[in-house]
């Protein structure tokens, strides 16, 4: 496969991932600004923060506003991380990679950005919100499910989903980091009191609520709910499953090609992390630092894949 194309089918999934999970913080942060106005506010910061779009909103922007946040994160022409501009990457990626797509493919995400296209051409309504960040996942879905169900499991069906699961896994870390203060063993140790709507705010953002509840009976636990995120192989969410999944279809990939590269060796190293790890190491350790640690390596290992797979030719 030529470089060009493998680097198309990369970004493509991780830009349609990036929007869809956009729209769960997105989501999050309403259900917050509606059941606890005295920390909307906090809130929609820490989604800008986690998003790494703080300095751009404010350029645009100043002050955090509630309202201003949503339609930047939506459909902000200043903003080249909306999810209007990550829904358009994708489909012009697409476009690119058209011969290495099935048409239930390419026709998933060309229905997307029309679909989007319309519904976000003006600033969505407080009231149409829910239903818009629903559609956008609903359409996010849809391309999911065309690929599962029509693409061939060859080197083009292998580089969609490793750029799926490398963006599904920055974005847990990212909430994690941002949220790290919370899941703390103790709270007491940032003398603060522990929040379940910080909790419930961490479980929808992530799209684990019903997961988690089901598999600990609704017990709110910090070391529970980082484990859950971080080291649970059932979780499609969870870092060490994410990483599993880019490791298997990396070495796919490897017995295709019968070459194994640079990018192996590293996505083998962040894997075996996972199967090692407790969270008793962790939090002995440091979250925020073994996410730090986590985030930097997955950047590397992002940077090799494109530099050992010649996305750029």
């Amino acid at each position: 496969m030529l470089g060009k194309t493998a680097g198309g089918l990369f970004w493509m999934f991780r830009y349609l991932e990036r929007a869809e999970n956009t729209a769960r913080m997105i989501d999050a942060g309403l259900r917050i600004s509606l059941t606890r106005s005295s920390a909307a506010e906090s809130e929609w910061t820490a989604i800008l923060s986690s998003t790494g779009l703080s300095e751009t909103y404010a350029s645009l922007h100043g002050q955090p506003n509630g309202s201003k946040i949503i339609d930047f994160l939506l459909r902000d022409p200043g903003n080249p991380a909306s999810i209007m501009a990550q829904i358009e990457a994708a489909r012009v990626n697409a476009r690119v990679v058209r011969t290495a797509l099935t048409r239930e493919v390419w026709e998933a995400v060309n229905e997307c950005y029309i679909v989007l296209k319309r519904l976000l051409a003006q600033p969505v309504a407080d009231r149409d919100l829910p239903r818009v960040l629903q559609i956008i996942r609903q359409r996010s879905a849809f391309v999911r499910g065309a690929l599962h169900g029509s693409m061939v499991r060859n080197d083009m069906y292998n580089f969609g989903r490793i750029g799926t699961f490398f963006e599904r896994a920055d974005n847990t870390a990212r909430i994690l980091d941002q949220k790290y203060y919370i899941l703390l063993p103790s709270v007491r140790l940032v003398g603060s009191a522990s929040d379940n709507v910080q909790w419930d705010t961490i479980l929808r953002a992530t799209s684990t609520t019903r997961a988690y509840q089901t598999l600990h009976e609704g017990e709110t636990d910090p070391m529970a709910i980082a484990r859950f995120l971080i080291l649970d192989g059932r979780l499609p969410r969870s870092l060490a499953f994410c990483y599993r999944k880019i490791g298997e279809n990396l070495g796919y990939l490897a017995e295709e090609y019968n070459t194994r590269h640079e990018c192996h060796a590293l996505a083998d190293t962040l894997c075996a992390r996972f199967k090692t790890k407790d969270m008793n190491a962790i939090f002995d350790y440091g979250l925020h630092e073994f996410i730090s640690d986590f985030l930097r390596d997955s950047a590397a290992l992002g940077r090799q894949i494109e530099i050992d797979y010649r996305f750029s030719e």
